[in-house]
């Protein structure tokens, strides 16, 4: 904006030219005076006065008007700078507002994403409750089917077991109940005795009250120290005990968690039919199985108890660990498999119910003779040992299913009635008096009509008859055995002459083992010698009454492998290849299931100072396939 000046009103730079102007105009004599003549003088020195006074009113006029010029220059300065300030103060507001604008947006765009992540959530939230819903509709689906197939044996079995698991769930409510009461006695009882001698010490730091007292207190000292002395050896004692018994009641409680983690992933992996969710059920087994390995070693326990609970938990783990491989290497869990996962989660049921049992009934009185090797504490995990010796007998290659089609696939089907002819044909022997029918199951990939069967003494029996060919498939009584009257050799025989009259007599025995007052017994069928572990036969006999208490016949039925079996390599030289440490006893051919297919080995009985092993190498290559560790306890042999 221009700065308006008055007419009347010249600025220094308009004087400034003003005055040159007028220097000019003298110089060019517009105004020049004449020439000087001589004899003039006086005339001459008025004049150059006249001229001095001009040149001086001219410089003070030019330095007027310089200083005029400067202020001018000055005012013009100061206004720029005044104009530029003005800019800096409206840049710097601009700046800010885009600024502000951007912190606003920023703002707007992180509440947009923090919005997005909520519903995100929600929306994750949501679809895990359906996923949990659907886990529980298969639950309850698999449920349903398993209940429309089971027999009244096995609902009754169920009821009971399922009974006794909601005692032992009451249990563990109530033992986890008083165990927070205790802790909370234990924390009062703490806070009273800190206020105690919180008070005892105020009084002992207050002044005395004379020498009497001084005196008194010196003789409660004294006392203090001797009974100090007296009772120090007893409370380290006390302590050391107490400490024991803690960490063996927490060992116990950390065993029954551990053990209800295993129970909840082997009985979803039961009903599971995804490779994402059971290897992710298999991989907390195998974390289980280690946590229970580490519990059993921290018990104060007998070495034969420790022994078979290992034997569980190892067998357990290998067993995961199987699976595990199977499916990395993009295979699904065959039936025999989930059978085994079936069996696996009864044992691991029975062992949780025991446990229970003990943390919520073992009182400290308990405890500590269980610690002092004394009570009942320490027979109870006896015996729970000795049913895991039961359960833990095992074959080899016994968890194995059907490796090739399904041979009574091919056979005539029976019906109903013909099947049931067939059941008393079987047990001709027994004094059958009543038969009922069950249903119809599926035992591995055979179809079957069950049986209940009652003999003339009210001992029931269950069957399982095939409807392909009718054949017996499987057979279980629940015959109590109390007496060791046969031995091993003896129940042999009467196994061979029971499979004899179901028109089998290819078969050689290759595991005997008593459990209890049962033997039990496998077979194989055998070619020209070559024994073949996929068509086996699993038979109990009791040995009180010497009769077959039990038979499972599905390998046999299903698997049949014909041909000729050639060796690559000789006996002696297989022999040659075992380790150093290993002395072979005996020696078979035979074909076992490895891989996912059948492969001909060389069968070594071996054994190695006290210890005994089976060991197969490939009868072509002569590769080492498989090892197995025969254990034995006082309930019979078993494989690790």
């Amino acid at each position: 904006m221009e700065k308006k000046v008055g007419k009347n009103v010249s600025s220094g730079a308009e004087k400034v030219e003003n005055v040159e102007k007028e220097q000019h105009f003298t110089q060019e004599g517009v105004d020049k005076p004449a020439p000087q003549k001589a004899g003039s003088k006086a005339k001459n020195s008025h004049t150059k006065t006249a001229e001095e006074k001009a040149k001086t009113a001219e410089k003070r006029e030019r330095a007027a008007a310089g200083k005029r010029l400067e202020t001018a220059k000055a005012k013009v300065q100061k206004k720029e700078k005044k104009l530029q300030k003005r800019a800096d103060v409206k840049q710097k507001k601009i700046e800010k507002r885009a600024m502000l604008k951007q912190k606003k947006l920023e703002r707007r765009a992180m509440i947009a994403k923090k919005r997005a992540e909520r519903k995100q959530s929600r929306i994750d939230r949501r679809a895990a409750l359906r996923e949990h819903k659907l886990e529980r509709r298969a639950e309850r689906v698999a449920r349903r089917e398993m209940l429309k197939n089971e027999t009244r044996a096995e609902r009754q079995k169920r009821i009971e077991r399922e009974k006794r698991e909601r005692i032992a769930l009451k249990r563990q409510k109530q033992a986890s109940r008083a165990k927070a009461r205790e802790a909370a006695r234990d924390r009062r009882a703490e806070n009273r005795r800190n206020k105690r001698e919180h008070r005892t010490a105020r009084k002992e730091n207050r002044r005395g009250f004379g020498g009497w007292l001084a005196a008194v207190i010196s003789l409660g000292v004294a006392c203090l120290a001797l009974g100090t002395i007296v009772t120090a050896g007893a409370i380290r004692i006390n302590g050391m005990q107490l400490e024991a018994e803690s960490g063996a009641r927490a060992t116990l409680y950390e065993l029954v968690s551990v053990s209800e983690d295993m129970d909840n992933s082997l009985s979803k992996l039961r009903v599971s039919a995804g490779v994402d969710e059971q290897r992710r059920l298999l991989t907390d087994v195998l974390v289980d199985t280690a946590l229970i390995e580490d519990a059993v070693e921290r018990l104060p326990i007998d070495q034969a108890t420790g022994a078979d609970l290992s034997s569980f938990v190892n067998r357990t783990n290998r067993f995961a660990q199987r699976m595990l491989s199977r499916l990395a290497a993009g295979k699904t869990l065959t039936e025999r498999e989930l059978e085994a996962v079936d069996s696996l989660y009864t044992l691991n049921a029975s062992i949780q119910q025991e446990l229970n049992d003990l943390a919520t009934h073992m009182s400290a009185k308990e405890l500590r003779a269980f610690l002092g090797g004394k009570g009942n504490m320490g027979k109870r995990f006896g015996d729970m040992g000795l049913t895991l010796r039961e359960e833990l007998y095992d074959a080899p290659f016994a968890g194995h299913g059907n490796v090739g089609e399904n041979r009574l696939a091919g056979l005539e089907a029976v019906s109903q009635a013909q099947a049931e002819e067939k059941a008393r044909e079987y047990f001709a022997a027994y004094h059958i008096k009543d038969v009922r029918y069950a249903g119809e199951v599926t035992s591995g990939e055979i179809s079957c009509y069950a049986f209940e069967l009652t003999d003339e003494n009210g001992v029931g029996l269950y069957a399982q008859i095939s409807e392909n060919g009718g054949k017996l498939v499987f057979f279980d009584t629940y015959e109590p055995c109390t007496q060791k009257n046969f031995e091993l050799e003896s129940c042999d025989t009467l196994a061979r002459e029971y499979l004899s009259r179901l028109g089998i007599d290819d078969v050689e025995a290759v595991w005997l083992s008593d459990a209890g007052m049962t033997a039990n017994i496998t077979y194989v069928r055998t070619v020209n010698g070559v024994r073949l572990y996929p068509e086996m036969i699993r038979v109990r006999v009791c040995e009180s009454k010497g009769r077959v208490v039990g038979i499972d016949a599905r390998g046999y039925l299903l698997n049949r492998e014909e041909g000729t079996f050639e060796a690559g390599i000789s006996e002696r030289e297989a022999r040659s290849l075992l380790s150093d440490g290993l002395e072979a006893t005996a020696c078979h051919l035979a074909v076992i299931p490895a891989e996912g297919g059948l492969r001909l080995c060389y069968e070594f009985a071996c054994s190695a100072g006290s210890e005994q092993y089976l060991v197969y190498l490939d009868a072509r290559t002569g590769a080492e396939v498989q090892i197995f560790r025969v254990r034995e306890s006082a309930r019979g042999s078993y494989l690790e």
